[in-house]
């Protein structure tokens, strides 16, 4: 069963990164970390998704992490074929996802 880092971004302003696709005939478990290094708070998003974005997708919208601040999802679980997809309105934040990785 691997384990580990899936991903890791030090993400955009306002542009979607694709932070981890869950391989073919797995499942995952997945935590995903923001940290704010800035002075200031950013807002941010987390989709879990096959295909384009739809609304339905979205873990987090906009929830805003504090100036120097994290924001943690746990346990979060992945089929087949599913993208993580981050995105953040500012620069200044860093995202990783780890968890594991197990026969689907």
């Amino acid at each position: 069963m691997p384990s580990g880092r899936f991903g890791k971004a030090a993400l955009l302003a306002n542009a979607d990164t694709d932070l981890y696709t869950c391989p073919p005939g797995k499942n995952a478990t997945a935590t995903i970390a923001f940290c704010n290094r800035t002075a200031a708070p950013i807002k941010v998003r987390a989709a879990v998704r096959q295909g384009p974005i739809g609304d339905s997708d979205y873990l987090e919208y906009e929830t805003e992490i504090p100036a120097n601040g994290i924001l943690e999802r746990n346990q979060v679980a992945l089929s087949s074929g599913e993208v993580i997809t981050v995105r953040a309105a500012a620069v200044g934040v860093s995202v990783r996802a780890h968890g594991f990785e197990e026969d689907a």
